[in-house]
């Protein structure tokens, strides 16, 4: 059975189990007929160049169960931060495990409901918008067959409302963790996040998996709609094991004074794919890009970025660091679209990668298309390896060579490092950094 007919034939088991609503099954109806018409990408198509996924279509996925009965296994991976002073949601292949989460901050400042709740019209009583206003609004489904394939098949994820004029202190966690204990299983999880006008909040997406024999694959999906003069800060930190594999797109739409704030940290996986598209849609908008894909082993990490500047007077930069050893791999496009009325645009883009062995290897390509004359847009990349000179520096100072090396190596990772604001992910970042590469942090 090849990919597509594995995927259509759970299509039509869940179809006939399926308790959403008129809209959202439409829509997901939609999603499946152009799941059939579009490719799967090959190395052929020039978005996808430098990533195979023949070993991953190849496989014959089960659909996880949609009842967890022993929660306890899954424990250890829910206890990564400061989670006591945190709103926590926790999903196995991508299924709400209410046993394990919690939901602390009041009801009048942050809305949560698990999706498979949301599709059936449940738990919007207190809602100031219904799922249908931005559920697949936003990450389009007409071009992208992996987006298509969520769209159709995601049974749960969280719908994470802010309403205006609240700012959510406590952070929003959220748990997905692989679980392939039998078979090889794929996932779909889908996210909506609404942030209201005027309003605040920090979302964090932790990926990680477990241990087994078997393969998972997570196709994921998120959409963030940040209303006028309203704040996101989000996270997604990957630490999937070496037989877990992840295509990931985040979709945000940026309204009038509204900031959005992206930090994309990868340290694990076998195939991992990241695709961070926003639209600027307002003037006075601000979008933040930042990306560590810190790799080893036979990992490869393909990050994608696009923002899109519709209108005038805003600002967005992106800044995506890497570290590779041993045979990992990299792969950076990033794009900045400028509109012809987008004037007095300020947007910055920079890769830097360094490869700690022979063995690694990255490709990046940096892109600017500008149709406006009043901007200040520039972008660059850059690939090598550990500067020798402030090695050299280090070593004449009575420093190690390993010690000096994992130095520089923090160092250079620093930069993103300290960009993240939620001090428990920077953290949690840096302890896994400085182990891998021998730094004694104090």
């Amino acid at each position: 059975m090849d990919f597509k007919e594995n995927i259509l034939s759970h299509f039509e088991a869940l179809k006939g189990e399926s308790k959403v609503s008129t809209a959202i099954d439409k829509i997901r109806t939609s999603a499946i007929h152009q799941f059939v018409n579009l490719d799967v990408p090959t190395t052929k198509h020039e978005e996808w160049k430098y990533t195979n996924l023949k070993n991953l279509v190849n496989k014959t996925y089960q659909f996880p169960s949609p009842s967890i009965s022993d929660t306890s296994k899954y424990t250890p991976f829910t206890n990564q931060y400061d989670e006591e002073q945190a709103n926590i949601l926790v999903f196995v292949n991508g299924i709400y495990v209410q046993a394990l989460s919690r939901v602390i901050s009041p009801e009048n400042e942050l809305k949560i409901t698990n999706l498979a709740t949301s599709y059936q019209g449940n738990g919007g009583e207190t809602r100031e918008v219904s799922i249908e206003e931005h559920f697949a609004k936003y990450a389009s489904f007409e071009k992208e067959v992996f987006i298509a394939l969520n769209t159709a098949l995601s049974q749960d994820g969280v719908f994470i409302q802010v309403p205006h004029n609240k700012e959510v202190s406590i952070p929003i966690i959220l748990h997905f963790i692989a679980d392939a204990s039998a078979t090889d299983v794929i996932c779909h999880p889908r996210n909506l996040i609404v942030v209201g006008k005027n309003s605040s909040a920090t979302v964090i997406e932790h990926f990680s998996s477990t241990l087994t024999p078997f393969s998972t694959l997570t196709n994921a999906v998120t959409e963030v709609y940040v209303a006028q003069n309203a704040y996101c800060e989000h996270y997604k930190i990957q630490t999937e094991e070496s037989n877990a594999s992840h295509i990931g797109a985040t979709y945000a739409y940026v309204e009038r004074d509204g900031r959005f704030n992206d930090t994309t940290v990868t340290l694990t996986g076998k195939i991992i794919r990241n695709n961070l598209n926003i639209k600027i849609n307002g003037e006075n908008c601000e979008a933040y890009m930042n990306g560590l894909y810190a790799v080893t082993g036979n990992t490869h990490v393909d990050n994608h970025t696009a923002v899109d500047h519709a209108m005038h007077n805003s600002q967005s930069n992106q800044l995506y660091k890497g570290l590779l050893d041993e045979k990992s791999s990299g792969v950076f496009n990033g794009k900045i679209f400028v509109r012809q009325d987008a004037q007095q645009t300020n947007a910055y883009q920079s890769n830097k990668n360094i490869l700690l062995v022979p063995t690694a290897s990255v490709d990046t390509k940096p892109q600017l298309e500008i149709w406006a004359n009043d901007v200040k847009c520039s972008h660059g990349c850059t690939v090598g390896a550990l500067d020798e000179e402030p090695l050299f520096y280090l070593r004449s100072r009575g420093i190690s060579h390993a010690q000096a090396r994992a130095m520089l190596i923090f160092a250079f990772a620093d930069d993103i490092l300290k960009r993240i604001k939620y001090s428990p992910v920077r953290e949690f970042t840096e302890k896994i950094i400085a182990d891998r590469f021998g730094m004694e942090l104090i």
